[in-house]
């Protein structure tokens, strides 16, 4: 048997394993170790491992509901983008979408355990939800949650990539599960770059815009100032040359009224003498 042969069937059978009910796991692994037709498949069969119960609750929901994942992937990535990016607004963002998505989701694989007759504590259901929420921030832990083949609950923070480290039974590997998760993330990752820079880019646009309408605002006031100073200026002019007629003219009349002064001082003392004549 060709190594992607065994590696495909031992993924068959971990996948059937890390969903069955926990009492029947050895049983279940027994057979399909005895059905193997390879001594390596068996062996390999053989050591698979029982998932533990709040990484058996989440592959329930990953094997029975696996459209319930969808957003994790894309909301994964974008997580990734905004801490790359170091951008605190769109975390912000998608902290709020993620604890909508992920309330939905532990509700969802919980319901899937307690048909299936499991007793889903509050610890357990902690760890399901640490797991979910793993997979809603990291697109590795997205793809091994997906995978629905959990051992053991998984950690993410946002910050680092998390330990998948025996995280999943039987072959796995979070670049081969997701080939294309690169690509697209590169892509969506040089949009949003572009996005931001022609958003950048308009900002300036728009405060280059109001610098120039405000510079055009003090232009025409003091355009509208010089006008009003030089219609003063020529009403003063004219003032003054209406100031200096009238002085030209007082001054005419002033001499006129001294010389009118100076007749009628003549003809009084004149009329005086007269005067003082006729009384002797």
């Amino acid at each position: 048997m060709t190594a992607p042969d065994h590696d495909t069937r031992l993924i068959e059978v971990a996948s059937r394993l890390s969903v069955a009910p926990a009492g029947h796991f050895v049983a279940l692994r027994k057979a399909a170790a005895k059905e193997a037709d390879d001594r390596d498949l068996a062996a390999a069969i053989g050591r698979l491992r029982k998932p533990v119960l709040a990484a058996w609750v989440v592959n329930l929901l990953a094997a029975g509901d696996p459209q319930a994942l969808a957003p994790a992937a894309d909301l994964a990535d974008s997580f990734r983008e905004a801490v790359d990016a170091a951008d605190g607004r769109a975390l912000a963002e998608l902290a709020t979408r993620r604890r909508g998505i992920l309330r939905d989701l532990v509700d969802r694989a919980v319901a899937l355990a307690e048909d299936s007759g499991a007793d889903v504590g509050a610890s357990v259901r902690a760890s399901v939800e640490q797991t979910l929420d793993a997979a809603l921030r990291d697109p590795d832990a997205a793809a091994a949650v997906a995978s629905a083949r959990l051992l053991r609950p998984i950690e993410a923070t946002g910050m680092d990539v998390p330990d998948l480290t025996d995280a999943v039974s039987g072959p796995f590997d979070a670049g081969s599960a997701a080939p294309d998760r690169g690509d697209e993330l590169a892509e969506r990752r040089a949009a949003r770059e572009a996005e931001r820079a022609a958003a950048e880019a308009r900002r300036h646009a728009e405060s280059a815009e109001k610098d120039l309408a405000r510079a055009e605002e003090r232009v025409r006031v003091a355009h509208a100032r010089i006008s009003e100073l030089e219609e003063r200026l020529a009403e003063l002019e004219r003032e003054r040359a209406r100031t200096s007629n009238d002085l030209d003219a007082a001054r005419a009349e002033a001499e006129q009224l001294t010389e009118t002064r100076a007749a009628a001082r003549d003809a009084a003392c004149r009329a005086r003498k007269a005067a003082d004549r006729a009384a002797t």
